[in-house]
């Protein structure tokens, strides 16, 4: 068995690359897009959307269902690319450890 203060040192130094990875992903900004482009949504790392870009010829009253359908592909489609890069960032992290495929990082 490992010396005490040798797993305290990796404990420190995995938690210290775990806030540097969480940072990171806090500062990505991803945008989703819909009918071909006609609806854009911008997501940050923490999946709060910064900004929504709407093609103006959407904005008719007699096309309201497919604006909202767009505007929810649009975000389906940000929210998802947000997941690969967070998950991609959080490799680097948990490369090595032996965490179950099903346990998302971070908690």
């Amino acid at each position: 068995m490992k010396d005490i203060g040798e797993l305290m040192k990796q404990a420190g130094a995995m938690q210290a690359r775990l806030k540097e990875a969480q940072d990171k992903i806090a500062a990505i900004e991803v945008e989703g897009q819909s009918g071909g482009g006609m609806v854009k949504i911008v997501l940050n790392g923490k999946g709060y959307c910064s900004a929504v870009a709407i093609e103006r010829s959407l904005m008719n009253p007699d096309e309201g269902e497919v604006l909202e359908d767009l505007i929810a592909a649009a975000l389906n489609d940000a929210k998802s690319k947000l997941e690969a890069q967070a998950a991609e960032q959080m490799k680097s992290v948990t490369a090595g450890l032996p965490l179950p495929p099903s346990m998302k990082m971070p908690f």
